[in-house]
C-alpha cells in the first residue's frame, strides 16, 4: 500500500480504505471502568491507548482513529475537565500518529456534544461550535490526516461540527457520518437522502454511517447514501448489546462482518471499518478480504477486462441450444420442470439417485442439486452431479455458492464441473453458515452471485478473470440465477438482478411463491429484462412447517389464508396432501406467466414433486 506521503487522503478516500474499529468497547473489554473518563488515558495511561492502535495496525487497518470521541468541552465538563479539550486531542493524535508510522492515515475522531440542538440556548449552540473548532484544530495539530465526524444524529449538530472543523483546519478533508434509527431516519427525522444532499452542500468530503443497530441496518442505509457521488464510509456496530453473565458484549461475528465488507464495497462504499463492539479480529478479517478486493469496487473483473496491455476480446459463446438438452428446451421457450435433489447426509447417496432416476423417468426435465444446503456433512454437489452423469446419464443443474470457496477455488471448481460434462449451472451468494451442525464453518465470499456470475460468463467466452484467454477454449455453461420475490426490499433485489443479467444471466429460479398476485407484481416489474422463469414451489407438509418458514427463513411469505388452511388439516397425511393441494392451485394458476417450474420436495420427499405436477402438461 503507498504511504500516506504519496497518497493525498482526498485521492485515498477513492479507493478501497479499510478503518479500524471500536476503542471506548475494548478500554473497557480492556479493564477501564465505564465511570472513567476514556479521552483522558491518552495522558494518563497512553500505553493502553496505544496498545490498541498498535493492535489494530497489526490486523490491516489502513485508518486508524484517535480516542477522542468524546473529547469536547461539553462531554468533558462532565468529569471536570473541560479546560483539557486542546490537551486531550493533541495527546490522542499524537498516540494515533505513532502506531500509523508513514503507511497508515490517523484520522482525528469527533462525536457530538451531548446537547440537542432544538433545545439548546443560542450562547450554547455558539459555545458547540467553539469547541469543535477547538478540538478540529488540535487533532490536525497532533498529526491528523482527517477529521472524522461520526456517530451524530441531529443534522444541525453536524452542521456546526463541519463549519468549525472547514474554519479550523481548511485544508485538511472531513469525514461527516451519522446514525441512523432502524426506521430509516436520524433523530430529526430526515431520510438518508437528505441527509447527503445536506452534508454534500455543506461541503463534506466525505459521507457516512455508522453505529447503529448493526451491519444490516447500516448496508441498507449505505445503499442510499452511495447515491450522492461522495466518497462512502460504512462502520457499524457489532450488532446490538447482549447481557452475558454480567458483561454487555457484542454478537455480530468477526466473519459475518467479512460478509458485510464485501458486500458493502460492492454496493459503492470506498472506507469500511467497524464501530461499538468489533475488535482487531473484526478487522483483520475486513482487511484480508480487502487485500483481494484491491481498489476496485466490484469482486471481480468484468467481462472483457483485461491485466495485459493487449486486450483479448474473447471467443463469441456457444449457442443457448447448443450447450445441453436442458439448454435447449429453454431456448426454444418450452415449459421446464426441474426438481431439486440433494443427497442424504453422509455416505451413501444411493437414495437420492435412485430418486433422480425416478423423476427423471417419469417426464421431470431436470434435477438440480444445492450446495451444502443446511450445512450438514453431505458430499459435495460436484461428486454427486458427477454419480448422476456416470450411474443413469442425468445431466443435472449444479448449483454454484460464493459462500465456501475463494476465487482460485471457485475458478477450478467450474472447470472441473465442465470437465466432466455438466452444462447447466445455477450460481447464488448463499447463506452465512451460522446454522445446521457447524456454525463455527467460516465463509470465503471472495465473489457473491454477481461476481460468480462474471467469472462463469467470462468462461463462456474463453475469457479467465484476469482477462487473458481460457487455454484450451471455452466453457459452455447454461447460466442461471436465483431471485427472492418475497425479499423484504424488492427494490434491491430486483436491481440485483439488473446486475446478474449484466454480469451473464439467462434464466432466472425463484424462491417458492405462495402468491399469485406477488408474482404477478414480480413479473411485471422484472419484464424489461427479458429473462426466462421459472417460479419456485415447495409442497407444504404440516402447519409448523408453514410457520417456520414464514417466520424463520428470510425471503419467504406464506400468506395467512395458507396458513390458516395448514393450521385447520389434521397432521400426518392429510397435511401432507393439502400441501400438495395448494403447491397445485398456485402452480397450474401461473403456468401460463412462466416458462417453467421448480420444485423443492422437502426432507426428500419426490414423490410430492410428481403429485403436483401430476396433469400439468396436459
Amino acid at each position: 500500500m503507498a504511504t500516506r506521503r504519496d497518497t493525498p487522503f482526498r485521492e485515498a478516500m477513492r479507493s478501497l480504505l479499510v478503518f479500524d474499529g471500536a476503542m471506548g468497547s475494548l478500554l473497557y473489554e480492556r479493564g477501564v471502568f465505564v465511570t472513567q473518563n476514556f479521552e483522558q488515558l491518552n495522558v494518563t495511561r497512553p500505553d493502553i491507548v496505544l496498545k490498541i492502535h498498535d493492535d489494530y495496525v497489526a490486523a490491516g487497518a489502513q485508518v486508524i482513529e484517535t480516542n477522542t470521541f468524546g473529547a469536547n468541552r461539553f462531554r468533558l465538563d462532565r468529569h471536570g475537565l473541560a479546560d483539557q479539550v486542546r490537551a486531550f486531542n493533541v495527546a490522542g493524535a499524537r498516540l494515533a500518529r505513532q502506531a500509523a508510522g508513514e503507511t497508515v492515515w490517523v484520522g482525528g475522531s469527533m462525536g457530538p456534544s451531548g446537547l440537542v440542538p432544538g433545545v439548546a440556548t443560542q450562547p450554547e449552540l455558539a459555545l458547540v461550535s467553539a469547541t469543535f473548532a477547538e478540538q478540529a484544530a488540535a487533532l490536525v495539530e497532533g498529526g491528523a490526516d482527517v477529521l472524522v465526524l461520526e456517530t451524530f444524529r441531529h443534522l444541525a449538530e453536524i452542521r456546526l461540527a463541519l463549519e468549525a472543523a472547514r474554519e479550523a483546519a481548511p485544508d485538511t478533508p472531513v469525514i461527516a457520518s451519522m446514525t441512523f434509527d432502524p426506521t430509516g431516519t436520524v433523530a430529526d427525522g430526515s431520510t438518508p437522502e437528505q441527509v447527503a444532499s445536506t452534508l454534500r452542500d455543506l461541503g463534506a468530503d466525505a459521507i457516512g454511517v455508522n453505529c447503529g443497530d448493526g451491519p444490516q441496518l447500516a448496508l441498507a442505509i449505505a445503499e442510499r447514501l452511495v447515491r450522492s457521488g461522495l466518497p462512502l464510509c460504512v462502520q457499524p456496530n457489532a450488532g446490538l448489546p447482549r447481557n452475558v453473565d454480567g458483561r454487555l458484549l457484542y454478537m455480530a461475528t468477526p466473519e459475518y462482518f467479512d460478509v458485510f465488507l464485501r458486500r458493502t464495497v460492492q454496493l459503492g462504499a470506498t472506507m469500511i471499518g467497524g464501530c461499538c463492539g468489533t475488535t482487531p479480529e473484526h478487522v483483520r478479517w475486513m482487511a484480508k478480504s480487502a487485500r483481494m478486493l484491491g481498489d476496485r469496487r466490484v469482486e471481480v473483473a468484468p467481462v472483457g477486462a483485461v491485466a495485459t496491455a493487449e486486450a483479448f476480446a474473447g471467443l463469441a459463446p456457444t449457442p443457448l441450444a447448443e450447450r445441453s438438452a436442458f439448454a435447449a428446451k429453454v431456448a426454444a421457450g418450452k415449459f421446464v420442470v426441474s426438481v431439486e435433489v440433494n443427497p442424504a447426509p453422509g455416505v451413501d447417496p444411493s437414495k437420492a439417485l435412485e430418486g433422480a432416476k425416478m423423476l427423471i423417468d417419469s417426464g421431470v426435465d431436470i434435477v438440480n442439486v444445492a450446495d451444502g444446503p443446511r450445512a450438514m456433512a453431505r458430499m459435495s454437489n460436484l461428486a454427486f452431479c458427477a454419480l448422476l452423469l456416470v450411474r443413469h446419464g442425468i445431466q443435472p443443474i449444479l448449483h454454484v455458492c460464493g459462500r465456501d470457496r475463494n476465487l482460485l477455488a471457485q475458478i477450478a471448481h467450474l472447470l472441473g464441473a465442465h470437465a466432466i460434462g455438466i452444462r447447466n449451472l445455477v450460481i447464488i451468494t448463499g447463506d452465512p453458515p451460522k446454522v445446521g451442525d457447524y456454525p463455527e464453518a467460516t465463509a470465503v465470499y471472495d465473489l457473491d452471485s454477481i461476481g460468480l456470475l462474471h467469472v462463469a460468463s467470462s468462461a463462456n467466452r474463453g475469457v479467465d478473470p484476469a482477462g487473458k484467454p481460457l487455454p484450451g477454449g471455452k466453457t459452455a455453461f447454461l447460466l442461471a440465477t436465483g431471485f427472492e420475490p418475497g425479499a423484504a426490499d424488492l427494490e434491491r433485489e430486483i436491481r440485483r438482478l439488473e446486475k446478474k443479467k449484466t454480469a451473464g444471466a439467462e434464466l432466472v429460479m425463484t424462491q417458492p411463491i405462495f402468491q399469485q398476485d406477488l408474482l404477478d407484481t414480480v413479473l411485471r416489474r422484472i419484464a424489461h429484462l427479458e429473462l426466462p422463469v421459472m417460479v419456485g414451489v415447495l409442497p407444504l407438509v404440516s402447519y409448523k412447517n408453514a410457520e417456520f418458514l414464514h417466520n424463520e427463513v428470510p425471503g419467504m411469505q406464506i400468506p395467512e389464508e395458507i396458513r390458516e388452511r395448514m393450521r385447520r388439516t389434521p397432521g400426518g397425511e392429510a397435511a401432507r396432501k393439502e400441501g400438495v393441494r395448494i403447491a397445485r392451485e398456485m402452480l397450474f394458476a401461473v403456468r401460463d406467466r412462466v416458462q417453467g417450474a421448480y420444485l423443492m420436495p422437502p426432507l426428500g420427499r419426490y414423490e410430492l414433486a410428481l403429485e403436483v405436477l401430476e396433469g400439468l402438461r396436459v
